[in-house]
């Protein structure tokens, strides 16, 4: 076909439409979908559901566990399962940074359910899927909200321990530098505060809130540091690993009681008292502490805010990987 100089201009446009148009639906094709897996691996979820609560079944804390590696994963770039790598001579795992190392668990459970989906759908799940939808089922298996995960993400080839331990809120952080942190992910205070009440259900060890039963400070109520100070000594070292609920009422239950021992001064970290200390989430607390109106306000929220950190810097489309197993590469 011969084209002549008057129709080179209108080529021009239809090959510049056609790329334009490809690169949109490039982009549709390549966004989290809550039927990702419905043509490709039908029994996907119900497969994980049936392994996640098998695991919260055998230890109830296992639930706030899975919730916290969800989060841990998620703020470090972004939702890949990058924190399920381990360390190999070319990989510096996650694993080994400060706010990970000897604290963040359930890294067997997730490749358990892995292991399961595989002998279905051989190569078709992630492991950054799977590890977002075992978080909402830990929160289901222990009377939590539930929500809709999108899916769709891809594995990361690579980890990032450096991005762990500056990009990961500490126990001992103040409020305007938790919230920094959580806006640097495109959460608010409110979506802040929610995901704090996870310490609804699981326990911390000694040595994250040692500092504070022995401060004596005015943040924090008197018998409520004594009777803590019984399995938590005093000299650095003693019984650092001894564990204490997050919430002393009712530590296996997902409900709104976090919130209200905030109020009484009886949050278990510095990072949790600190949102009811006389700062900018102390209405939020109030809110979520008001009765059932508050714990049904708090369970929506926290619903809510998990999504939107699902969806924090995901790998879709032809980015990143499916990994066969969870903690290594292909």
């Amino acid at each position: 076909m011969v084209i002549n100089s008057k129709q080179e201009p209108l080529m021009a446009i239809v090959v510049i439409l056609m790329f334009f148009f490809a690169t949109i639906f490039m982009q549709c094709q390549a966004q989290l979908s809550l039927t990702f897996y419905d043509s490709t691996c039908p029994n996907a979820l119900s497969t994980i559901r049936t392994s996640i609560r098998q695991a919260v079944s055998r230890e109830r804390r296992m639930a706030g566990s899975l919730i916290r590696l969800h989060f841990h994963d998620c703020f470090v770039q972004g939702c890949d399962a990058s924190i399920l790598l381990e360390q190999t001579s070319s990989i510096q795992s996650e694993q080994t940074a400060g706010p990970n190392i000897n604290s963040v668990r359930g890294y067997n459970v997730i490749e358990d359910a892995k292991r399961e989906v595989e002998r279905i759908c051989p190569g078709v799940v992630s492991c950054a899927d799977i590890l977002t939808v075992a978080a909402r089922d830990a929160s289901v298996a222990v009377s939590g909200p539930s929500w809709q995960v999108k899916l769709g993400r891809r594995d990361s080839i690579s980890a990032n321990p450096a991005r762990a331990d500056t990009d990961l809120p500490a126990f001992f952080e103040d409020l305007d530098s938790i919230l920094r942190k959580f806006s640097a992910k495109n959460l608010n205070a409110r979506d802040m505060v929610a995901l704090s009440g996870a310490h609804t259900i699981g326990q911390a060890q000694c040595v994250t809130f040692r500092e504070r039963i022995y401060s004596n400070g005015t943040d924090i109520d008197a018998g409520f540091a004594s009777t803590k100070r019984r399995r938590c000594p005093r000299n650095d070292g003693d019984g650092n690993g001894n564990l204490a609920s997050l919430d002393l009422v009712t530590p296996n239950t997902f409900d709104n009681n976090y919130f209200k021992n905030l109020m009484q001064r009886k949050g278990l970290l510095e990072s949790d008292q600190i949102l009811f200390s006389g700062g900018s989430t102390d209405s939020i607390v109030s809110e979520y502490s008001n009765g059932s109106n508050g714990n049904r306000l708090f369970l929506s929220n926290f619903a809510a805010a998990m999504i939107k950190m699902g969806d924090i810097e995901p790998l879709i489309g032809q980015n990143g990987t499916i990994r066969r197993v969870c903690s290594a590469v292909n």
